[in-house]
C-alpha cells in the first residue's frame, strides 16, 4: 500500500466531513504554514508498496474511484474514510477527509496550543492496491464457534462417497491410534452428496466393513448435526448406558431401525443423540477448537459472528479469551435453551456491556425441529420422496409457545431454529401470540433461525409480525440437487426465498450467515450464492442461470444482509456495520471487486482478503 506519512496524533475529534466552510480552513492552514517556514503537512511523497501489519492511532485509508463500499445510504461509496483509534469519524473524498483533520487540527491548536501551526501533525493517507475494494467488516449471522474448530480435526465433509468416509476414518486411526476404550469423534458427512449409496442412511455395518475400526467406539455427526451415525462398539456402549434395552420413542428425536429385525441400525436423529454417552470436550480442547475458528475467521474476512446455540461453558470460555485479549473477534453468543439445567435457566443473566463488546449474550437459540437432509424438518404434509414421515417437532406448538413466553418475559431475545413449513407455522405463532402490541414484537426483533420452507402465506407474515429471518444462502446451494424431491413442486416455491423474504420484511432486513461448520466459513461463498443461486462449479438443477433467479439477492442487498443487517439483528447497528462516522472501524480489504455487477459471478470465487481490521487495527494481513 502506498503510504503518504507515517505520524498520527493526536487523534481527529469524531466530526462528519464537511464541504462547504472546510475552504477557509485550508486557506488558514496555508498561511499559517507559510508564515512558520512550514512545508503543506500532507507529505505527497509516493513510497514503495508495502504490507502494514501496524497502523497508527488516527490515519486516512483510501481507495480512488469510488471502491469504498460504506453501506451507508447517505454515501453508499467513498474514496476515503478517517480513522481515529478504534471508530470511523468522517467518510468521502480526500480532500474532504482532510478538511474534517484540519477542523479537529485547528481546533485543537486554538484550544491547547496558543494557535501554534506548528503543533498541527500530519494525517497518515494509505491507499488499497490497485483494483481492491474496501467493505464493511463481514458478520456471519449464524454460525457455531466451537464445533467449526472441532469439525477441522477430521475433515469428514471432503468425503464423496461411503468409501471415502472410510478411508478418511482408517488414516485417522492409522496416525493417531486410539486407546481401547477411546471415542473417535467427527462431523460432516452426508450421505446425499455421496457416489457409491442410493442417498439412503448409512449404518453400523458399513462402519465395521472395515478390520481396522470394527472394535472402535465411532460417532459421527452429520454435517447438519441433526443425526449421530455410531459403530457397533459404540452402539453397544450406549445400550450399556441405558442399562441394556433402547427406548422405543424417544420425544423430538428417533433411532432409526432395521424394518425386519427392529434392531437399531446405528443412527440416531435429533433428541435422540442425546443418549449416546461421548464424552464431553475438555476445556483445552474447547479453547483449541476456538482459537482455531477466530483464526480462520479471521483470514476470510469475518469481525463478528452470531454463535447460534452458546453453552455456559463455551460462554465463559469466550470471556476468558477476551480477558486475555485473544478474542479480536465479535461473539454475539445466543444461550443454547437445550443445555441450560432448570437452575441455569432461572440464575442465568443477559451479558451486555455494550453494542461494540467483543463477548455479549442477550437471546437464548430455541430449537423446533430437526433438518431437511436427514427428514426431521417438520413438514406439515408428508414428504415427497417419504410418505411415512413429515420430520420432527423437538419442541410440540404448545411447549414451544410456553418456552418463547418464558424467555420473552424475562426480557431475552428469543431466537427459534425453524426449517420445515410446520416449524415455522409454529414459531410465527408463537410470537404472534406472545404480546398484543404488535410494533412491540418488531421492536424486540425475535429471529428465525433458518426460516428455510415456508407456506407462501408465512413468508408474508413474517413481515407484518417484524420477525427478523435469519438466513444461510449456502444451504440453498447445497440443498437444491434434492430439496424439491424432498418437498414437491408446490412446496418448494415457499423455499429458500431469499428476495421474497427481503421484500417482505417490515424494516427491509434480512442478516445472512453460514451455519458453518455445515457449511464453509468463507462469507464470500455465502455472498456468491445469495446473488449466484449456483453451485461452485456455476451449476443449478435449473441451468447456469441459478436456481429459482427470481429469488436471487443484488450484490448490494446480499452485503447489507452480511454486515448492516446481521448488526442490525444483535442491537448493533448504531455502532457496527457501516462504514459511518461514529462506527467502529470494522473494515475488509479485498483484491477485486465483488460488487461490480459487470462482472461474472464466478470472480467472487476467486477473491481473496488482503486485510481484515477490527477497530482500525490490522487483525489479519496487512494494508
Amino acid at each position: 500500500m502506498d503510504a503518504h506519512s507515517n505520524e498520527g496524533r493526536p487523534p481527529p475529534h469524531p466530526r462528519g466531513a464537511t464541504s462547504g466552510g472546510g475552504r477557509r480552513q485550508v486557506a488558514w492552514a496555508v498561511i499559517a504554514s507559510a508564515v512558520a517556514g512550514l512545508s503543506t503537512y500532507y507529505s505527497s511523497l509516493t513510497r514503495p508498496p508495502v504490507s502494514l501489519k501496524s497502523l497508527p492511532a488516527s490515519y486516512a485509508l483510501c481507495a480512488e474511484g469510488h471502491r469504498i463500499y460504506t453501506v451507508d445510504d447517505s454515501k453508499p461509496v467513498v474514496d476515503c474514510i478517517l480513522v481515529d483509534k478504534h471508530s470511523v469519524t468522517a467518510t468521502g473524498t480526500l480532500n474532504e477527509v482532510q478538511l474534517a483533520w484540519d477542523e479537529y487540527q485547528n481546533e485543537l491548536i486554538r484550544t491547547f496550543y496558543g494557535n501554534e501551526p506548528t503543533a498541527k501533525k500530519p494525517l497518515p493517507v494509505y491507499n488499497v492496491p490497485a483494483g481492491s475494494i474496501v467493505v464493511p467488516g463481514l458478520v456471519d449471522a449464524h454460525a457455531h464457534i466451537i464445533q467449526y474448530g472441532f469439525k477441522m480435526q477430521l475433515r469428514l465433509d471432503e468425503a464423496k462417497s461411503l468409501s471415502d468416509v472410510l478411508d478418511l476414518l482408517e488414516n485417522h486411526v492409522r496416525d493417531n491410534p486410539p486407546g481401547p476404550d477411546t471415542w473417535i469423534e467427527a462431523m460432516g458427512w452426508d450421505q446425499t452428496r455421496w457416489s457409491d449409496t442410493d442417498g439412503s442412511f448409512p449404518t453400523a455395518a458399513d462402519l465395521a466393513s472395515r478390520p481396522s475400526l470394527t472394535s472402535l467406539p465411532i460417532a459421527l455427526h452429520r454435517v447438519d448435526v441433526h443425526a449421530l451415525w455410531l459403530s457397533p462398539r459404540a452402539l453397544s456402549l450406549t445400550k450399556e448406558h441405558l442399562n441394556g434395552s433402547f427406548p422405543s420413542a424417544i420425544p423430538g428425536g428417533e433411532i432409526v431401525r432395521d424394518p425386519t429385525t427392529g434392531e437399531p441400525t446405528g443412527i440416531f436423529v435429533d433428541a435422540a443423540m442425546n443418549l449416546v454417552p461421548i464424552p464431553k470436550w475438555s476445556a483445552w480442547q474447547m479453547r483449541d477448537y476456538a482459537e482455531r475458528t477466530v483464526k480462520d475467521a479471521l483470514s476470510v474476512g469475518l469481525t463478528s459472528i452470531h454463535d447460534a446455540a452458546t453453552s455456559l461453558e463455551e460462554f465463559e470460555l469466550f470471556r476468558e479469551m477476551d480477558d486475555d485479549n485473544q478474542l479480536p473477534i465479535r461473539v454475539y453468543a445466543m444461550a443454547d435453551s437445550d443445555r441450560l439445567s432448570p437452575d441455569d435457566k432461572n440464575d442465568i443473566e443477559i451479558h451486555d456491556p455494550s453494542p461494540a463488546a467483543h463477548v455479549r449474550m442477550r437471546s437464548v437459540k430455541l430449537f423446533t425441529d430437526g433438518a431437511l437432509g436427514s427428514w426431521g424438518a417438520a413438514l406439515l404434509a408428508p414428504y415427497s420422496d417419504k410418505p411415512d414421515a413429515r420430520g420432527i417437532m423437538r419442541l410440540p406448538e404448545d411447549d414451544l409457545q410456553k418456552l418463547v413466553g418464558e424467555w420473552w418475559h424475562k426480557g431475552w431475545g428469543v431466537n427459534v431454529h425453524a426449517i420445515g413449513d410446520r416449524a415455522n407455522k409454529a414459531v410465527l405463532d408463537a410470537f404472534e401470540n406472545v404480546s398484543d402490541d404488535k410494533d412491540e414484537v418488531a421492536a424486540r426483533r425475535p429471529r428465525i433461525e433458518h426460516a428455510q420452507i415456508m407456506r407462501v402465506e408465512d413468508l408474508k407474515r413474517s413481515g407484518e409480525l417484524g420477525v427478523l429471518t435469519s438466513v444461510q444462502p449456502t444451504h440453498a446451494t447445497s440443498d437444491m440437487w434434492y430439496a424439491e424431491t424432498r418437498l414437491g413442486p408446490d412446496r418448494i416455491k415457499g423455499a429458500y426465498a431469499y428476495q421474497t423474504l427481503l421484500k417482505s420484511s417490515r424494516n427491509g432486513v434480512l442478516p445472512l450467515g453460514s451455519d458453518f461448520p455445515v457449511e464453509g466459513i468463507d462469507p464470500l461463498l455465502g455472498f456468491y450464492a445469495a446473488v449466484a443461486r449456483l453451485n461452485t462449479e456455476g451449476k443449478s438443477p435449473h441451468g447456469e442461470n441459478g436456481w429459482f433467479p427470481s429469488e436471487r439477492l443484488t450484490r448490494a442487498q446480499a452485503l447489507k444482509g452480511m454486515t448492516l443487517d446481521a448488526a442490525y439483528a444483535s442491537f448493533s447497528e448504531d455502532v457496527l456495520g457501516s462504514l459511518s462516522p461514529g462506527k467502529r472501524a470494522d473494515f475488509v480489504i479485498l483484491d477485486r471487486n465483488i460488487m461490480d455487477e459487470s462482472q461474472p459471478f464466478s470472480e467472487i470465487l476467486e477473491t481473496k482478503v488482503k486485510a481484515t481490521v477490527v477497530d482500525g487495527k490490522v487483525a489479519y494481513g496487512g494494508i
